[in-house]
């Protein structure tokens, strides 16, 4: 009888004993997967708040734009405007860019171009087959120097020309390239969905080719030019080219662009001045008068942008 309870009490304590490793197993694999879900919630916490793509410079708000955004925007002229009609161009690119301000679209241009159901069918994968590529593609470039259509300034929606829809918020703009652009406004005669007026910048990102520049990214940015005298901005280690204003420009939302390059130096290593230097240009709704910077690149040779 003693011996059978020993033997019950020995297999009594190794069952006690499994549950507690049980427990101690699963105990472990519950705080193993609470952490990983907390690592994983500070992770897009942090990636949300600070998104690569969108960076202060100057305390100015800088979009920056791949080639192949570059691209993606080419795309969404091409396949959704009159190739023939060079407003209708600027007018969709105008819109793409009025998305990528605003916090409803993703904040890249391919992102907003290739947003489920809002542009052409097929709009990032079909081939762009045309003589008329290289106007887009001018246009294209126009749109990230800073180009926008001034009629379309506040539209963030288009629909092929001669469709008619019932809904009354829709108030339109401009017919042009194939396409009617429209706002949406309240009853009261409000946007619905307003294009930000905080003043910001695109920029082209590239990563320098040379070994003698750090492997990090390098931001060739463009800010708003403020300066009354040249002189102000004649720093040591900043290089500032900006191309010739046509006459002097009063700040206008969404309407003018001033345009100019800013060539940030790096911080732990001298570029050399062999490497090849991208050129991007900024759209700064906010810039003021400029006439002293116009004054100054009089004497600088640069192509007129149109």
């Amino acid at each position: 009888m003693k011996h059978m309870f020993s033997g019950h009490s020995a297999k009594f304590a190794l069952t006690m004993a499994m549950l507690a490793a049980s427990v101690i197993v699963s105990g472990c694999t519950t705080t193993d997967q609470t952490a990983a879900l907390s690592s994983a919630k500070a992770t897009t916490k942090t990636a949300s708040a600070n998104k690569g793509n969108v960076i202060r410079v100057n305390g100015v708000k800088t979009y920056t734009y791949t080639p192949k955004d570059r691209e993606c925007l080419e795309r969404a002229m091409f396949f959704e405007a009159n190739r023939s009609s060079q407003d209708g161009l600027v007018a969709v690119g105008t819109v793409v860019i009025n998305r990528l301000l605003s916090k409803q679209y993703p904040d890249t241009i391919c992102g907003v171009v290739g947003q489920k159901n809002q542009f052409a069918p097929g709009v990032l994968t079909r081939k762009m087959n045309s003589k008329a590529l290289p106007d887009v593609q001018k246009a294209a470039d126009d749109v990230l120097k800073g180009k926008r259509h001034p009629a379309a300034k506040n539209s963030m929606f288009f629909h092929t020309a001669g469709l008619k829809f019932p809904y009354k918020n829709m108030h339109y703009v401009l017919v042009a390239g194939g396409n009617a652009f429209y706002e949406k406004r309240n009853k009261d005669g409000s946007l619905q969905s307003p294009v930000p007026t905080e003043p910001y910048n695109l920029a082209m990102i590239y990563t320098p080719q040379n070994q003698a520049v750090p492997s990090d990214k390098a931001y060739n940015v463009t800010t708003p030019q403020t300066a009354e005298e040249p002189a102000a901005i004649a720093a040591p280690a900043t290089m500032i080219a900006a191309a010739e204003p046509k006459a002097p420009v009063q700040a206008q939302q969404n309407e003018t662009a001033q345009v100019a390059e800013l060539q940030v130096p790096l911080p732990t290593a001298t570029p050399n001045t062999a490497a090849p230097a991208a050129s991007s240009l900024a759209y700064a709704p906010a810039a003021e008068n400029v006439d002293a910077i116009g004054a100054f690149l009089l004497t600088q040779q640069r192509p007129t942008l149109n």
